[in-house]
């Protein structure tokens, strides 16, 4: 009796295993039917038309004269310069600007000859693009002159370029710095002093080197550095053409503060007949520059090279 007992439980336990396979089997067939389903209505679906990105807007390169592409004013301060309201033009003022420093950098020059009004460049010797920025400026029909490094005041603490000019060297080494200048930028047709407030103040330098100038036709600006400078008395004594600096127009390296310095040297040119101002190429120069200068030349202002207002 044990033994048929023992033969149901173990009949029992295979129809249990043969149930699971069944119901394993049958979720399996399920499952398959239900992708093939699916399938079926996706591909019979109408296919979506790929989304294409939007066409990025093409910007207009700007207009190109004689293939140079136009330069614009220099505007890269944060907001732009509001001009008051100018005063009635008196008389005719001619006024000749002379940017001193020049001769770093290309985009200084190419900045300033978009303002398109004569501007003087004045160019330091011995400066990486020295040679270049005279060219450049040549080419668009603008002046050179020489920026003379002379010793300052209280050099040697006050800084001077190492080729500069100074009251301890003889006369001789004077006359082999200013050849070396001279040789060095292209197309210059005059000088004024880069620094120079003690060396311009004795007249035995002065007399040397403005007698390279003379040898070489080249007027003198006297860039007054100091109140006591000889220069220009000496040089007209001499027999060279020669100006002197009227208004420093970027001491203060502000566009409101240049804009006044520009409004005292028109005064003083509608007043005396002339006037000359120098200034620097400095960020905040070029934008007064380019702001104010056009409407200066409206009002009657009219801007000449240095070379024109020496005598």
């Amino acid at each position: 009796m044990a033994t048929s007992r023992k033969k149901g439980t173990n009949r029992r336990k295979k129809q249990g295993k043969s149930k699971q396979i069944l119901v394993l089997l049958a979720v399996a067939a399920l499952i398959a039917l239900a992708f093939f389903l699916l399938e079926s209505l996706r591909s019979s679906l109408p296919e979506k038309s790929e989304v294409q990105p939007p066409v990025a807007e093409r910007k207009k390169m700007p207009p190109r004269e004689d293939g140079v592409a136009v330069l614009h004013p220099y505007t890269s301060i944060e907001k732009p310069v509001k001009q008051p309201p100018r005063k009635k033009p008196g008389a005719q003022g001619m006024v000749a600007i002379i940017v001193d420093d020049m001769g770093s950098s290309m985009k200084e020059v190419r900045e300033l000859l978009a303002i398109r009004i004569p501007l003087t460049f004045s160019i330091i010797p011995g400066l990486a693009k020295g040679k270049a920025v005279a060219e450049a400026a040549h080419r668009e029909g603008y002046e050179v002159m020489l920026h003379i490094p002379m010793e300052p005041v209280g050099y040697p603490q006050q800084r001077l370029e190492a080729n500069g000019l100074l009251l301890s060297q003889d006369d001789g080494e004077v006359e082999r710095r200013m050849r070396g200048y001279l040789n060095s930028i292209p197309h210059v047709v005059g000088a004024n002093n880069h620094m120079g407030s003690r060396f311009t103040e004795d007249a035995v330098k002065m007399k040397t080197v403005l007698g390279i100038l003379r040898e070489n036709q080249l007027f003198f600006v006297d860039s007054r550095t100091s109140q006591r400078s000889v220069g220009y008395s000496l040089a007209a004594e001499m027999g060279l053409q020669a100006g002197t600096r009227n208004v420093f127009l970027d001491n203060v390296p502000s566009v409101e503060a240049i804009r006044k310095q520009l409004d005292e040297l028109e005064t003083l040119a509608r007043k005396r007949g002339t006037a000359i101002g120098i200034c620097h190429p400095r960020r905040t120069t070029i934008q007064a520059l380019s702001a104010i200068l056009p409407a200066m030349e409206k009002d009657g202002v009219k801007f000449v090279y240095a070379s024109e207002l020496v005598r």
